[in-house]
């Protein structure tokens, strides 16, 4: 029950930082976006001492330690991979325009006799 009003105070926190842009109205541009982002630094410090809050921390730091561990492909591995996709999608497109041709042709030329001219 007490995690479920701290969540309520942060969402309310973060609707009085948007609350607040609208409500500088002619004011700095920078005063605008700096009370959006107060409201949400309020907001997120209200939903820290949440359990969600502290769980969904330690969901983005392990999300951050996998993301480490990814080996991302080289200059020239990217290259190949991206040349084998533009060729297969060239050869598809070929593929399926002689499909349709053929079709046209046998259906309009053959067998209905609608010969183009």
């Amino acid at each position: 029950m007490a995690d479920t009003i701290k969540l309520v105070i942060a969402a309310l926190l973060v609707a009085a930082g948007i609350a607040g842009y609208y409500a500088l109205g002619e004011a700095a541009q920078i005063l605008k976006i700096l009370a959006v982002l107060a409201g949400i630094a309020a907001g997120a410090a209200a939903a820290w001492f949440t359990a969600p809050g502290r769980q969904f921390v330690a969901y983005a730091t392990e999300a951050v330690a996998e993301a480490k561990k990814v080996v991302w492909p080289t200059r020239k591995e990217t290259i190949q991979t991206t040349a084998a996709v533009f060729a297969f999608v060239f050869v598809m497109a070929v593929f399926l325009w002689v499909s349709d041709k053929t079709l046209e042709w046998v259906l309009y030329d053959i067998i209905l006799g609608w010969k183009k001219t």
